[in-house]
């Protein structure tokens, strides 16, 4: 997620640049026709591109409502991760007599987010990450769970034992959170957790399933694509007709100018359609790249910074050094 201010004019324009290309061709190829093969009936009336004009941005309008909503949901599971996150670690540290018990049971959860972040962060076939516009913004920004292995991370927070059925599982963080429920339960029947205390853990751990569900479910069920695609063909095809719907408009007001601009009046066209059309191809642009927010894109919900958050908190609690996550590989921009 971009943590700055805000987008560069100049980041944006680059981001968008293939768009613009396309939109340039779109636009000098009828004014072309029209203007030096003299082909007039090429011109559509402009009532009805202003109709497909206004059905595209309440498409349009529509997409990026729905992302926004799937993003700062998103968000919102994650927060609340966030939260149970310290509320666990605070019973942990204050209500297990022994302090390796509690530090066994902070770092097991700290292994859950690990293994969680991983899998959020593993690439789906609908994700937009791997096109050109988004591929080449990856230089200014990192990504840290495509820079080292989990296989690397994991035997930090779990005894060897505990990795490598974890690492043979099918699902690392549903296991590693069974791993915890078993883990109470022994505890609770040795006599080293109270009732009140072991319902309470066992309760925070459902919560984690329900957390870990709901953020699985956004990353594997994308914005739905027949909406997605709805709305690219009708973006396109607006922008395609734009200029044709322009050419007439542009030709009648040859009456009224003189000097160079006169009889020339139609290549104004090209700039006007490219950038309306700008704005549509944009919002577009804009809604593809948050529909899936734990791709790996720079707008997308910041789980590494908050995981490294979550683990600085909890090692504090514990009495433990933890790095400033600044500091850290996270996404921020």
């Amino acid at each position: 997620m971009h943590l700055g201010k805000s987008y560069k004019v100049s980041e944006f324009l680059i981001w968008t640049r293939r768009q613009i290309y396309g939109l340039l061709i779109c636009g000098s190829v009828p004014v072309i026709l029209y203007k030096f093969f003299a082909v007039t009936w090429l011109s559509v009336p402009l009532t009805i591109v202003v109709l497909l004009g206004t059905a595209t941005s309440f498409i349009v309008g529509f997409k990026n409502v729905q992302t926004y909503n799937r993003a700062t949901d998103a968000l919102d599971v994650w927060i609340d991760i966030l939260s149970k996150s310290r509320r666990w670690g605070q019973i942990a540290r204050d209500f297990v007599e022994d302090k390796e018990v509690s530090r066994k049971l902070v770092y097991r959860h700290l292994a859950w987010l690990t293994a969680l972040r991983y899998e959020l962060r593993r690439p789906r076939i609908w994700e937009s990450t791997g096109k050109h516009h988004n591929a080449e913004y990856l230089r200014f920004y990192r990504v840290p769970e495509w820079e080292r292995d989990i296989n690397e991370l994991l035997p930090e927070y779990l005894s060897p034992s505990e990795t490598a059925q974890a690492l043979s599982s099918t699902s690392i963080a549903t296991f590693i959170l069974s791993l915890q429920g078993t883990s109470l339960k022994m505890l609770h029947m040795a006599g080293h957790l109270n009732s009140s205390f072991y319902m309470e853990l066992q309760r925070a751990i459902g919560d984690f399933i329900d957390l870990q569900s709901r953020s699985e479910g956004f990353k594997n069920f994308p914005y739905p694509r027949q909406y997605a695609t709805v709305s690219l063909l009708f973006v396109r095809f607006f922008c395609l007709l734009f200029p044709f719907g322009l050419l007439h408009e542009f030709d009648n007001l040859n009456d009224a100018v003189s000097g160079f601009m006169h009889g020339n009046m139609v290549w104004l066209v090209v700039p006007c359609s490219v950038a309306v059309s700008w704005m549509y191809t944009s919002l577009e642009q804009v809604g593809e790249s948050t529909e899936n927010p734990f791709e790996g894109s720079p707008n997308d919900v910041p789980i590494s910074t908050l995981c490294s958050i979550i683990e600085r908190d909890l090692k504090e609690m514990l009495g433990e050094h933890a790095g400033d996550p600044s500091s850290q590989a996270i996404i921020a921009l």
